[in-house]
């Protein structure tokens, strides 16, 4: 077996990711999706690029796949009919939530419909101390009748969330041995297995997503590894989380919530490694597909990690890759709101109809229009020529809906279109680096996804961003992300000490606690010891703060000599973060962390030397009309073909490279050099400029 194959499910199209680990060679393939079931167009695609390719299924070593299973079952709330066990007396607190409101003084913003409904939440007799030791025992017979009844009201899956449980979780575990023991065929999500730290509310809400997903999760799975062996694949399917690691499809079944936003994540992971072999450790990362465009930042080769994020709403505290996503992608709906103002977004036309130029029905307008108006997009078809455009069907479209309804030209209306989901991204890149403290002069802003190879000129030139890296296949770069990450197990406890030597021995002994788990997950997992890593870090504040910073940590700094090292990394990422620092005042340690690490092999990238004598040659001049540079105009544009492009190669926009996955423009005023990697480097300004 020499094969490895990844996949990724986007809202308009499936990716495919083929490598050969023998010759480094990598291949890529499309599918429409099929977001009725993800797996149809899972299959589909992977046996398109296996057949077309003529490698036996036997051969595949190594499978996996982001999926939006969970996220799309949330969204659609299609999750399992759950119910909730708590302590006596905390039944309503999936509904209270706590203060933070996403629009306080908006009266009529509606909170999302919860996952349980308030008559499927039951109480059960029990407590502990705010220390994790006993006030109440466990009342079974309390437990029993809870149980009873839901299992009267036919919920397919239980979440049992208890006070302090994250200290103590022998309430917990009791309680799950008698749900399986008197309903064995219900699914069961404990807090002190999903999330055991502390914040009430946070850690409820991550269990009871995660009782809703995990039925639904349970069903895809064995459908997915039922397909995967009966096309003859030999190897079990791995699953790409939030956090960027990837797990098997069993761990993936207890704990579905991991795998949120797990198809962005694949990407960033990617990214990560661009930025080890290209020397670029400071990157922004653009992702622009059909339905959305997802934005995270990498500092230093590592990327920015949170700890908790909103996932439809509800808050979720798990570790997931800190991307920001806004509605814009290409399949994004230009409309007028009530004051008659241009919008674009958040609706997307999605891969059904699709946008009025795929000529499968859509009639609203959208970026994928406009970029097919303007000339940007091959009118002849995209996808290698596998889809043809109708770009007199997008004229329609926003002739009818912009244009009559506010007397603009054409021209302007679909450039208005474009500065409108630019302006939408550029806000959004702002939210994640300048409003974060940091600089986008310092970073590479590496575009991929189908559509970010047409923005990203406009992007980096507004935000003052020096350069652009497009990978060789930008449109299926998240399923070549799944073949350079690695298994990953996040680990957790809480326990208040004071940022002092004098709680070094109860740490010492979290850490080392958490090791063993993980170790035994990693051993699990088939991971030799020497292929094992772990990473340690450590959540401080400022005492009387209410949230916190992970700062990383090493093993030898767990000492009375080491705390200082620790303390002082915490005082530069608070005056990083907020502008200033106590360093006289009272730190406290709350959370511990390990991240287990399992290193897999990973698909290679050659690098290859300049070998070209003469400059490329375009493949037609085609007209398209740019007003980025603060004036309209129609340039005599060269496009050319990625396939002849090789390392060492220079251009100077306006240019335009396509390719099967996505389209590339260099904007007048901008140059593109290729490097050694095959990667694409924009340079976004001129030596005027």
């Amino acid at each position: 077996m020499r094969f490895m194959v990844g996949v990724d499910v986007g809202g308009t199209f499936t990716d495919v990711t083929l490598v050969d680990t023998v010759t480094a060679e990598i291949v890529n393939h499309k599918v429409p999706s099929t977001p009725a079931d993800p797996s149809q167009a899972i299959m589909a695609g992977i046996r398109q690029i296996l057949e077309m390719n003529h490698v036996p299924f036997d051969q595949v070593m190594y499978l996996a796949h982001g999926t939006t299973v969970a996220t799309n079952s949330l969204i659609e709330r299609k999750g399992a009919v759950t119910g909730l066990l708590v302590t006596e007396g905390f039944r309503d607190l999936l509904e209270i939530g706590r203060q933070t409101r996403p629009g306080l003084y908006d009266f009529f913003k509606e909170k999302p419909v919860q996952v349980i409904p308030g008559q499927l939440c039951l109480e059960v007799e029990e407590r502990l101390y705010a220390d994790g030791s006993k006030r109440k025992e466990l009342n079974k017979d309390s437990l029993r009748k809870a149980i009873e009844e839901l299992k009267q009201s036919g919920v397919q899956s239980i979440a049992v969330c208890f006070l302090f449980s994250y200290l103590n979780p022998e309430h917990e575990r009791q309680a799950v041995e008698e749900i399986r023991r008197l309903f064995p065929e219900v699914y069961v999500s404990a807090s002190s297995e999903v999330v055991p730290e502390f914040r009430e509310y946070a850690r409820l809400s991550t269990t009871a997503i995660n009782a809703y997903l995990g039925p639904v999760m349970q069903q895809y799975m064995q459908n997915f590894q039922q397909s995967v062996r009966e096309a003859g694949i030999p190897v079990d399917p791995y699953i790409t989380q939030s956090s960027g690691g990837i797990i098997s499809i069993q761990e993936s079944v207890a704990a579905p919530v991991r795998t949120a936003v797990s198809g962005p994540a694949a990407g960033v992971v990617a990214a990560a490694r661009l930025a080890e072999l290209t020397g670029y450790k400071n990157m922004i990362t653009f992702d622009m597909g059909g339905t959305s465009a997802d934005f995270s930042l990498i500092e230093n080769g590592e990327p920015k990690v949170s700890m908790e994020r909103e996932v439809e709403g509800f808050p979720a505290r798990i570790p997931m890759l800190d991307i920001h996503a806004c509605g814009a992608g290409g399949g994004s709906i230009a409309w007028l709101d009530a004051g008659g103002a241009l919008k674009v977004g958040p609706e997307s036309a999605g891969s059904l109809p699709g946008p009025a130029a795929y000529g499968r029905g859509g009639t609203k307008p959208t970026v994928t229009d406009a970029n097919a108006i303007l000339g940007r997009l091959n009118p002849d078809g995209i996808l290698g020529g596998r889809m043809s455009l109708d770009v007199e069907g997008a004229r329609r479209a926003v002739e009818e809906h912009i244009c009559t309804p506010t007397g603009l030209s054409l021209m302007d209306a679909t450039m208005g279109i474009l500065s409108v989901v630019n302006a939408n991204m550029t806000r959004a890149i702002r939210l994640i680096s300048i409003e974060k403290g940091y600089d986008p002069r310092e970073f590479t802003l590496v575009s991929f996804g189908g559509g970010g190879g047409l923005h990203c000129g406009a992007l980096a030139r507004e935000l003052g961003i020096p350069r652009i890296l497009v990978p060789p296949s930008p449109g299926t770069f998240c399923s070549l992300g799944l073949l350079v990450a690695d298994i990953r197990f996040d680990f957790v406890r809480s326990s208040l000490q004071p940022g002092t030597a004098s709680g070094l021995d109860v740490i010492q002994e979290l850490y080392a606690e958490m090791e063993r788990e993980a170790n035994k997950m990693l051993e699990k997992e088939g991971i030799a010891v020497p292929n094992r890593k772990f990473v340690l870090g450590l959540d401080t504040r400022f005492k009387g703060q209410n949230y916190e910073l992970t700062v990383p940590v090493e093993w030898s700094e767990l000492t009375p000599n080491g705390i200082a090292a620790i303390l002082e990394r915490f005082h530069e990422m608070h005056e990083k973060n907020y502008g200033y620092s106590n360093r006289n005042g009272q730190i406290e340690f709350v959370n511990y962390r390990v991240t287990a690490l399992g290193m897999l092999p990973k698909a290679a990238l050659k690098r290859a030397e300049e070998h070209r004598e003469g400059k490329p040659v375009p493949f037609v001049v085609r007209d398209v009309y740019f007003a980025e540079n603060g004036h309209a105009e129609t340039c005599a544009t060269p496009v050319y073909n990625r396939t002849d492009l090789q390392p060492g190669d220079r251009l100077t926009g306006p240019a335009i490279i396509e390719q099967m996955d996505s389209t590339i423009l260099v904007l007048p005023g901008q140059t593109m050099e290729v490097d050694p990697y095959r990667n694409m480097i924009i340079h976004t300004f001129s030596e005027e400029d």
